[in-house]
């Protein structure tokens, strides 16, 4: 054995035996890539996903507008305004890139373990929607209202429509979007709002 004592290959393989062995470098890269959901990559978010039950891609049905009398629904619309309704409404699929999967992951892991109530969606919301102006209202008779005061973007909406945020059983849920200062109202509504001849009235909507 004395003649491979000062084999360089061998001399290069044992000075670094402890470092082939240490998984301390594979350890942090499962860390840091897959176990750490603030720093995951897309692999490790979809496992996350299935961890917590929420996909990456949601499907959403289209809020068409249709003709209908004001007694039978709030959400249809007068004559000349909206076709008849024709079949069911079509739906569209959106699919998330990986922040917009991170929050969403969060979200549906905090809604899994807290009390459906108004407090707690606030919260939820400020993390959702990084600090932007919405708030949830409890309008007493088993009904609830969603406030934004901005335009929601398409894949937004498919998070909110997704019932990933609480909501008590049988409780009726509305969406509304004011995208101040693009609205018109009066100081005693609250600041933020247009004059005249500068903002549009608000039209509700039902999610």
């Amino acid at each position: 054995m004395k003649q491979y004592a000062n084999s360089p290959v061998l001399q290069v393989l044992v000075a670094n035996l402890e470092a082939y062995f240490d998984p301390k470098v594979a350890i942090d890269t499962f860390y840091d890539q897959i176990w750490n959901i603030d720093t995951a990559n897309s692999y490790g978010l979809d496992i996350w996903g299935r961890i917590v039950g929420i996909g990456r891609y949601l499907t959403i049905k289209r809020q068409d507008k249709n003709f209908g009398f004001h007694t039978a629904n709030n959400s249809f619309t007068p004559f000349n305004v909206a076709p008849f309704r024709n079949g069911e409404p079509t739906t569209t699929t959106y699919r998330l890139n990986d922040e917009a999967y991170r929050k969403l992951i969060l979200t549906k892991a905090f809604s899994n373990i807290v009390r459906p109530n108004a407090p707690t969606i606030n919260r939820m919301l400020q993390y959702l929607f990084d600090g932007r102006r919405c708030y949830v209202l409890d309008l007493g008779n088993m009904a609830m209202r969603y406030v934004f005061s901005f335009y929601l973007q398409p894949y937004e909406k498919a998070i909110i429509y997704s019932n990933v945020l609480p909501r008590p059983s049988g409780v009726r849920r509305e969406i509304l979007e004011i995208p101040q200062p693009n609205v018109f109202g009066f100081h005693e509504a609250g600041p933020g709002f247009a004059p005249f001849n500068q903002g549009t009235f608000f039209k509700s909507e039902q999610g």
